[in-house]
């Protein structure tokens, strides 16, 4: 049920009464208010969907019922007419823009049934917005089969499932339901070790037979798939991170943040086993692999509670900036290094920080045991010359693992011989945050100002905090960026006091007292889709909540993403007219601060309702999505959730009276959605 929108008080605070709803005794019950009220309605929700804009009439004071309704109606038909007019401008502006071809050169009738069937679909949505929240009509269910969908995937034009497609209007409309036996994950950190088996796609025999290193943590117990240290690895995970930190020279994995290590990138990370025991150290590491239709990586990695989405070492650089993370590992990734010219450790090379780790684990690394001793040897000799050409020091092999270091010195590469292969990047095309370009055969992030070896880096946690020198090298101003930290902390206060009563209402807790133990929503996953600083990753961590943060820099915003990797935190670029590389049901929590207005702004060529779609496949049932924007926007982003099927409250932020705060919740589907 959508709630009330008051804007009265000066508390500074967002109140509680605002989400829970309001007093029945002060509903209209007059005729004449009724007539007002329906009036107001209409135009509250008249909507150009083809823009995502809402186009809101005031309502009339004074004179007669009849003489409102008369200027009412007059003006709503100009409105009508003037939206007509620019919907027709905006749709045809779409189907050029969609058809990626100027409109004199599209041949025959092409583009006139285009433009009736876009047409058609705005004119549709806008019928919708304009007969209010109350009556507007729900996005239908997906079928069955599209359960673990994702697209830009999910598509017969990506046969080896590598590299994206993103097509315009290849997505389905509908909302991606869980599975029949489908049920909440366990709270941290239960659910870190334990996940329910019907919330993935996995099959018992992949199960059993999963061959890389750290998929055999791993077992089948009934309903559930446990990953215990009690596995068929050599030594569990526990050792095999301590012979990392061994053949680095540190006494152990606690060493690490003091040699400069925080952000880790675990590429084909089996199902996050490493990734786990480095969460307990302070590391953290984000998890990438290909997409996969069963089995996937990436699914069970989030399932458990850890970061991951899904990337690939194929033809594009990955959507992180360059010199961003402090180790790569690699243990069994299926990546062939030696292939097409070393091309995958030039990409490998743009994303470690100077000083920063490669960890390699691979039959390749033991050619004197390997059965194909003399393949791997070619691509052994390969890859361990090129690693010297992109100025890497070899520090220590055992057994399959390999350790190479890169520099932390620019003059090395000038040092290398004139004709070495691969040559420093041009300026032009050594982009600090690439957003899936094409991989290109040259060392990148050379010219950066953010070139600083790791061990000369603030240890975390100390290194969220930028001091006014080390904001210069982002071009922040320190009194902007102490303002940003300010708002989250007092925010995220707000939002706790009043998600709190919903979350862990079958658990009251004293003052004092930790969070319980609830058995329904819990908060682990959280996306930030316009993550600015990171400072809304900041505030809950200082707040003590147990949790971790996508940060998504949008592409159509300011690029803060490297200052958000330098703070030790993970994040993102990504297009918001695309589908984010995740699976279903994977975050708890999603936050967009500005979001719509800034989407909106640009003239996407998605609607506002696409935006909303994914937001939906990737929350989990009894999920939150906190909409923070204009006023007109929210109302917009509260439409939107009723048509999603979602219970959305507005409430106002009185300290700015130019925003508004939408608090939305997923609730479980119900029985109906299967038929």
């Amino acid at each position: 049920m959508v709630g009330p929108h008051n804007r009265a008080g000066s508390s500074g605070r967002l109140r509680e009464a605002d989400l829970l709803g309001s007093d029945p005794e002060n509903e209209i019950k007059t005729k004449r208010d009724k007539e007002k009220n329906d009036s107001a309605n209409i135009s509250d929700y008249l909507c150009n969907a083809a823009d995502d804009h809402c186009f809101v009439v005031d309502k009339v004071t004074g004179g007669s019922v009849k003489m409102q309704l008369n200027l009412f109606s007059l003006v709503l038909k100009l409105v009508v007419a003037i939206t007509a007019f620019f919907l027709l401008l905006t749709s045809l502006r779409r189907v050029v823009s969609n058809s990626k071809k100027p409109l004199h050169s599209i041949t025959g009738g092409y583009w006139w049934v285009a433009l009736q069937e876009q047409l058609v679909s705005d004119f549709s949505d806008i019928q919708e917005l304009s007969l209010g929240s109350s009556r507007v009509k729900e996005v239908e269910y997906c079928s069955k089969e599209y359960e673990n969908y994702v697209p830009c995937f999910n598509n017969s034009k990506n046969s080896l499932q590598l590299d994206r497609h993103c097509e315009w209007g290849s997505r389905v409309n509908c909302l991606v339901i869980p599975p029949k036996n489908y049920r909440l994950p366990l709270k941290w950190p239960a659910g870190r070790d334990v996940i329910w088996y019907a919330n993935v796609k996995i099959s018992a025999q992949e199960v059993l037979t999963s061959g890389a290193l750290t998929k055999r943590m791993m077992m089948l117990e009934e309903d559930q798939i446990s990953f215990r240290s009690d596995s068929l690895m050599f030594d569990g995970v526990e050792d095999y991170a301590h012979q990392i930190a061994d053949m680095i020279g540190l006494r152990s994995v606690s060493d690490f943040n003091q040699a400069g290590i925080r952000s880790v990138l675990d590429i084909g990370c089996g199902y996050g086993s490493l990734g786990a025991h480095l969460f307990s150290r302070n590391l953290m590491t984000m998890c990438i692999a290909n997409y996969e239709p069963s089995g996937s990586q990436v699914q069970l990695t989030l399932e458990r509670g850890l970061p991951a989405m899904i990337a690939s070492f194929s033809s594009k650089k990955l959507p992180f900036s360059s010199l961003s993370f402090d180790m790569l590992h690699c243990a069994r990734c299926s990546i062939d290094w030696a292939s097409k010219d070393g091309i995958y450790l030039v990409e490998a090379d743009r994303l470690l920080k100077p000083g920063g780790y490669f960890v390699w684990t691979s039959p390749v690394a033991s050619v004197h045991r390997s059965a194909e001793a003399n393949e791997n040897q070619k691509k052994w000799q390969f890859v361990h010359q090129f690693a010297e050409s992109l100025c890497w020091d070899m520090l220590s092999q055992q057994d399959d693992t390999i350790i190479w270091r890169k520099t932390a010195h620019k003059n090395c590469y000038a040092s290398q011989k004139h004709n070495s292969n691969p040559p420093i990047c041009k300026k032009g095309s050594d982009v600090e945050s690439p957003y899936y370009q094409p991989l290109h055969l040259c060392i990148g992030g050379t010219q950066s100002e953010r070139w600083i070896p790791i061990e000369q880096r603030t240890a975390w946690p100390s290194r969220a905090n930028l001091n006014s020198s080390e904001l210069k090298l982002y071009g922040v101003p320190n009194e902007e960026f102490s303002v940003d930290s300010l708002k989250w902390k007092s925010a995220i206060q707000e939002y706790w006091s009043l998600l709190s009563p919903q979350i862990f209402s079958d658990h009251p807790k004293r003052p004092g007292d930790e969070d319980p133990s609830p058995p329904f929503n819990m908060l682990r996953n959280v996306l930030d889709m316009n993550a600015q600083f990171g400072g809304f990753n900041h505030a809950l961590l200082e707040a003590g909540k147990n949790l971790w943060v996508m940060n998504v820099v949008p592409t159509t915003a300011s690029n803060t993403l490297p200052l958000i990797l330098d703070r030790g935190f993970i994040g993102t670029s990504h297009n918001w007219c695309e589908a984010f590389p995740s699976y279903p049901r994977t975050y708890d929590m999603i936050h967009a601060d500005g979001l719509l207005s800034l989407e909106t702004h640009q003239h996407q060529k998605c609607s506002m309702l696409d935006l909303f779609l994914d937001m939906d496949r990737l929350l989990r049932p009894e999920g939150w999505a906190i909409f923070r924007d204009t006023h007109s926007m929210i109302e917009l982003a509260r439409a939107l959730a009723t048509r999603l099927r979602w219970d959305a409250r507005v409430v106002d932020v009185e300290a700015n009276v130019a925003e508004g705060v939408l608090i939305c919740h997923k609730p479980f589907p119900g029985e109906s959605s299967r038929t």
